[in-house]
């Protein structure tokens, strides 16, 4: 039979947990509101946090390691998107596709600072990434279901590198463009590609 928590060991946890929740929250709130996401440092999150630096490095290894795990936490939210934009487009396979590029899209813009934080911080390969494999496989699905679609593995890493954050931060913070425009834009590129209309 398990052994049972002891009291000290149950609010040890619940403290780190608290803890955790703390230092994802602050992190994910300096990189928004940050124009220079390589200048927010552990001290910065830390203090934010109201813990020591020692708990980040103990918690997370390293600023890498920090940032991947607020990019996980804010991908929970977006998998429900998807979900819900799955069930809502079931039988328009091209509509699905733009909402499912669309749900991205919005999540780059939102989160562009941190994304570049990620990049900043040197970690591996987009293309590598657990949540990119995952955007792949989604969309994939989706555009085997589209008519005329003749390579839709290609075709899901295609659209998909229209849409990487380096470009979505360079679109709407060094040329201005409107997250508005940005999304008229992939809808009209999606229609492009796809040889139809979105909205079937």
């Amino acid at each position: 039979m398990a052994r049972r928590p002891e009291p000290t060991e149950r609010a040890e946890r619940a403290d780190a947990q608290r803890n955790r929740e703390a230092v994802l929250a602050a992190a994910d709130a300096l990189f928004a509101a940050s124009s220079s996401p390589h200048s927010v440092s552990m001290d910065d999150i830390a203090a934010a946090a109201g813990v020591g630096k020692g708990t980040l490095f103990r918690r997370f290894g390293d600023r890498a390691g920090l940032i991947a795990a607020v990019i996980t936490s804010r991908l929970e939210p977006l998998q429900h998107t998807v979900r819900e934009v799955e069930e809502s487009t079931g039988s328009a396979p091209r509509r699905r596709v733009l909402a499912l590029l669309d749900a991205s899209l919005t999540f780059k813009i939102e989160n562009r600072h941190l994304m570049a934080a990620a990049e900043d911080a040197g970690l591996s390969s987009p293309y590598q990434a657990a949540h990119y494999g995952w955007w792949h496989e989604t969309l994939r699905a989706a555009l085997d279901q589209v008519p005329g679609v003749h390579d839709p593995d290609f075709t899901a890493h295609a659209l998909l590198a229209a849409i990487r954050a380096d470009l979505v931060a360079h679109l709407v913070d060094e040329r201005k463009m409107s997250p508005e425009a940005l999304r008229s834009s992939l809808a009209a590129h999606v229609d492009r590609v796809l040889g139809g209309d979105s909205g079937q």
